[in-house]
């Protein structure tokens, strides 16, 4: 699967992990509905940290359709209510 990272780039994140990147997905969600703003920055440096843990980073050179984007890792809880809405954190 092939995750971007908006500012950063892509990974190639072994689908095994879909699962995992999901629960924090929805977790991120609730989250941001709760306005917890100390909960957000640990989840979501979580799914970053997950992303480039268990990604291999993908030459800048090459563009592949991306699976999943994830906006930048310095994203603040303020950032995320006005980027998103729905179900899930992670546009797609």
């Amino acid at each position: 699967m092939i995750v971007r990272i908006m500012n950063e780039g892509q990974y190639d994140v072994p689908s095994l992990y879909y699962d995992d990147i999901n629960k924090i997905d929805k977790e991120i969600v609730g989250i941001i509905a709760r306005n917890d703003e100390k909960r957000f920055e640990k989840a979501y440096a979580e799914l970053i940290n997950m992303v480039h843990k268990n990604g291999v980073p993908i030459d800048p050179k090459i563009l592949h359709d991306s699976n999943l984007i994830i906006p930048p890792a310095d994203t603040s809880l303020k950032e995320a209510k006005r980027i998103f809405v729905g179900e899930k954190i992670i546009p797609r």
